[in-house]
């Protein structure tokens, strides 16, 4: 045996001794496979917690302001102000070392250019309305005609059938139908079957009524939707005797381009994708600095201290800033749309994030196990664990919270739709806050959480700073979290049914994109 090959005898020898030790050893003997994800997904969580926030977070609210302010006043799909937020975004996170990429899609851009009503006569006085989005338009100056009540039918459903139009009757007048039992869409073809010149929608619940005839194609006269306080007394009147009323709807729409904001982190395990998204378009009418700069702003600020954690990730982590949200959620389904099966397989979870700063707010979960039992169902399996997730977060910081109802009405529906398991939280749009909400989350009972939603007054001054704060830190926690460890997605859960108003009300959010009847 000549020298080289007593080295490598010795070599092996010494390779067999080790072998046996290293495999007894008591610091891999009988280890927790799953102890250091846990471990550093704690680690991350309570450091992106402690990193993120609310103040930093408000400089891009500021920033979206000054776009809003440079391009007409708003931030809506297809228009400057949303290409200008999404070049923001986008530059952010490039400058942060994320793939970043845009994904582009066509859509009917609507925006109102007039929506006016008054009663001529007997009792002159101006009506609020809203003109339903995709309606036909009147002329400029709009049109003068008597008033027709559509009656209501023994189901208690008014308009869903040609036969509750009687022959002449609705021959150039405004068509008055109350909401419900069929689509604004088919309410509104019925009328204008009918030879009716417009048709008014009025509301079945308080409030007022945003509605819309679902696409450009549905349209068939001009429509718009008015609150059921204003309809009741105008069906009053005309049953009493001659109404005429003034209408002016009038709608731009065309044909437009607009894009999703997608970033991802480079490394992770894609077959683990943990997904968060907030939707970056306002409507026309406004800014949208709370809908929805105030998620838009905090999933960024977010995404940015992760990056500067500079953490090796288990999971491939993935933000989306969707676009054309408030023409119907038109930028998630159509991201959800073009995913291949394989694709949907790898992300286990999406949390969304919309109006997170409302200023009579109410902290609210998504409710995944449909323990409230108010609206639809439970989301799909693991939602009831991220919604857990949520509270169990909440709690251990003090935070009140209550369920809002898992309605699909925002940029979480496209990805319940496929059974992808879906959260997140809201506080609050144009639904009134009830007295139990006030006594648990404080602010006014009897207003709205956002007296300025959907409106010209949600600006930088309609951001309520401790319930930003808050969600922030929810978005935060679980980005940590999920970012090396998803194993809670597999813990059962105990569902305890809820009961009481403090835990009804977010499910007003049911019409915070439009509704189509």
């Amino acid at each position: 045996m000549n020298a080289t090959q007593r080295r490598a005898a010795a070599v092996l020898a010494a390779a067999a001794l080790a072998t046996p030790l290293v495999l007894a050893s008591p610091a891999t003997a009988g280890q927790d496979p799953t102890a250091a994800p846990a471990r550093d997904a704690a680690k991350l969580a309570k450091k992106l917690v402690r990193e993120t926030t609310a103040k930093d977070a408000f400089a891009h609210l500021q920033k979206f302001q000054a776009i809003a302010d440079s391009a007409g006043g708003n931030r809506a799909a297809g228009s400057l102000g949303h290409d200008a937020s999404a070049a923001y975004v986008y530059t952010q996170l490039k400058k942060a070392g994320y793939d970043v990429r845009y994904q582009k899609f066509e859509f009917w851009y609507t925006e109102t250019l007039a929506e006016k009503a008054a009663v001529v006569s007997p009792a002159p006085r101006a009506l609020d309305i809203k003109a339903m989005t995709y309606t036909k338009s009147t002329p400029v100056g709009g049109i003068t005609a008597a008033v027709t009540v559509v009656p209501v039918d023994a189901d208690g459903t008014t308009g869903c059938e040609p036969s509750d139009f009687a022959a002449g009757a609705y021959t150039g007048k405004i068509a008055l139908v109350k909401r419900g039992g069929c689509s604004f869409a088919i309410k509104q073809q019925n009328a204008g079957a009918a030879g009716a010149a417009a048709a008014l929608v009025y509301n079945n619940v308080d409030g007022t009524l945003s509605g819309t005839l679902g696409d450009v194609a549905s349209g068939r006269i001009p429509t718009a939707g008015l609150s059921l306080a204003q309809g009741t007394q105008l069906a009053a009147d005309a049953a009493a005797g001659p109404v005429s009323l003034s209408l002016e709807i009038r709608e731009l729409q065309e044909k437009r381009s607009t894009n999703n904001v997608l970033a991802e982190t480079k490394g992770g395990n894609a077959a683990n994708t943990v997904m968060l998204g907030s939707h970056l378009d306002s409507v026309t009418a406004g800014p949208g600095i709370n809908d929805n700069g105030s998620g838009s702003a905090g999933l960024l600020q977010t995404a940015l201290e992760l990056a500067k954690s500079k953490d090796k990730v288990r999971n491939k982590v993935r933000f989306a800033w969707w676009s054309a949200e408030e023409n119907g959620l038109l930028g998630s389904e159509h991201y959800v749309n073009n995913l291949t099966a394989l694709d949907k397989g790898e992300i286990k979870l999406y949390l969304n994030f919309d109006m997170i700063a409302s200023p009579n707010y109410g902290l609210f979960v998504y409710d995944g196990d449909n323990s409230d039992n108010a609206g639809e169902g439970a989301g799909p399996e693991g939602s009831a664990q991220l919604e857990r997730d949520i509270t169990d977060f909440m709690d251990k910081r003090g935070l009140p919270h209550a369920g809002t109802d898992f309605d699909g009405r925002s940029d979480y529906g496209p990805f319940i739709e496929v059974g992808i398991p879906s959260g997140g939280t809201f506080t609050g749009a144009e639904g009134i806050k009830t007295a139990a909400q006030a006594a648990l989350f404080g602010g006014t009972a009897g207003v709205a959480y956002d007296v300025n939603y959907h409106a010209k007054g949600d600006d930088l001054k309609n951001i309520n700073m401790t319930a930003f704060d808050a969600n922030i830190k929810v978005i935060a926690n679980a980005v940590g979290t999920y970012a090396h460890d998803i194993s809670s997605l597999r813990k059962p859960v105990v569902s305890v049914p809820t009961s009481g108003d403090a835990s009804a009300g977010g499910g007003l959010h049911a019409d915070h994109d439009q509704v189509t009847e």
